[in-house]
């Protein structure tokens, strides 16, 4: 990173709230904004010119939407941070986003200084949602006929990364996980690793909602 700032790239098609947002986050010593795009495809050739830290994605765009940009940048850029910010408060577009491997989904009416908590949560490695959209997806998963996964992989896990991933379903960090567990933050991290590598996901989000799929948290 430049200077051990953080490299942020803003997609999204409305001028006025990108400059806003532009004025917010350059308030912060350690952030730089790299560049602006204003669909999706135009964010994808960015991400590949600037190499951001950091993506700030919505998701109703002209020319490529949020969602297309968001699955081509996760299978090109799986290391690469994409918050999905946003007006949509559908269950599918959270849903889906959430799969598709999005670090995070916020809505655009949060307080400033949540989504600058959010974005250094996201860099600690955390998963980050809107209060009501973590209330949305916990109740959507948790429907009768919410679609079960075939697979078994979890089965592969062991004891402690089961534990972990069992508390991933509460949203907690790192550092709650551990003292719960009594293990070091290092240990869980690399539990968390371990579980999505195991999964075949990207993202404690990811892991959390196939946790809640596959009936795990009632383990």
């Amino acid at each position: 990173m430049t200077d051990n700032k953080i490299k942020i790239l803003l997609v999204d098609d409305h001028t006025l709230f990108r400059s806003g947002l532009r004025f917010l986050l350059e308030t912060q010593k350690n952030f730089e904004i790299v560049g602006e795009a204003s669909d999706g495809l135009e964010g994808i050739k960015l991400v590949e010119a600037l190499h951001p830290d950091i993506v700030l994605l919505d998701l109703d765009m002209p020319i490529m939407g949020g969602r297309e940009a968001l699955a081509q940048l996760v299978n090109s850029h799986p290391d690469l941070i994409i918050l999905v910010l946003t007006v949509s408060e559908a269950n599918e577009d959270l849903i889906e986003c959430m799969r598709l491997g999005a670090k995070g989904y916020l809505l655009k009416n949060i307080e400033a200084d949540f989504l600058l908590k959010s974005i250094n949560k996201a860099l600690e490695g955390d998963s980050v949602l809107s209060p009501e959209m973590t209330t949305k997806l916990v109740n959507q998963l948790r429907k009768p006929d919410s679609q079960e996964t075939s697979d078994k992989l979890y089965e592969s896990l062991t004891p402690r990364e089961m534990e972990t991933l069992i508390w991933l379903t509460k949203g907690v960090s790192n550092k709650v996980i551990a003292r719960s567990l009594n293990l070091t933050e290092s240990t869980v991290k690399v539990h968390v690793q371990n579980i999505l590598r195991k999964l075949n996901l990207h993202s404690r989000v990811q892991a959390a909602v196939y946790a809640l799929e596959n009936g795990l948290d009632k383990i």
